[in-house]
């Protein structure tokens, strides 16, 4: 699991970077709200955010960050009062800590978020949930065909890796059950790539398709 750690106390960044190195979680860290905006393109599956930031707050940098990503998030902080915590779950937060506050707790309520995302497949700011189909950019949903999520979610299982065309085409016959020839493939590449954007699936001229992670 990558973390992004929105933390201005250097003890504390460096106290859960090793507790999650201890889980064989990653840690993002950022100190500020420019630190934090500037790694919102990167892959990460669990928001910990201080409030009380000094080039900002914490909660309208959270109402930021979700226009980019569905990961969830955790309020770390020292507002310990109703108001607050109140306002975190009205924003979507899904947890909402005080300091001072238990490393072992709070690694216990990591875990839950960490199982909930064992199946899920990612490459920049897209989502693909197996489970339920759901496929999201920035966290909103992208309506696919039956077709389309089949050819991404074979894509997006062999991230970083070419794929070659006649292997989606077999893979697709098997998938479909009917005849999907080269021509309608490639359209269908086209169609992804309109609703996911024209670089996330790179064409690997005479070979096949490689989905990136941007």
């Amino acid at each position: 699991m990558n973390i992004l750690l929105i933390e201005d106390d250097r003890k504390i960044t460096e106290a859960l970077t090793l507790a999650f190195a201890a889980e064989g979680y990653k840690t993002i860290p950022c100190r500020t709200c420019a630190d934090a905006y500037s790694k919102a393109a990167e892959q990460f599956d669990l928001m910990i955010i201080d409030i009380t930031l000094p080039d900002g707050n914490g909660f309208e940098l959270f109402t930021e960050l979700k226009k980019y990503t569905s990961a969830p998030a955790i309020f770390l902080t020292a507002k310990d009062d109703e108001d607050s915590i109140v306002k975190g779950f009205q924003l979507g937060g899904d947890d909402y800590i005080t300091k001072p506050f238990s490393t072992r707790e709070l690694m216990a309520r990591i875990s839950r978020f960490g199982r909930s995302k064992d199946n899920l497949f990612h490459a920049g700011n897209i989502e693909l949930n197996p489970d339920t189909h759901i496929v999201t950019k920035k966290g909103k949903q992208i309506e696919l065909t039956a077709l389309e999520y089949k050819l991404l979610l074979m894509l997006m299982q062999n991230k970083g890796s070419i794929v070659t065309r006649d292997a989606i085409l077999d893979r697709i016959w098997d998938l479909a059950g009917k005849y999907v020839n080269d021509n309608t493939l490639t359209v269908y590449i086209s169609k992804l790539r309109n609703k996911l954007g024209q670089d996330t699936i790179r064409t690997v001229k005479g070979i096949g398709y490689k989905m990136e992670d941007l």
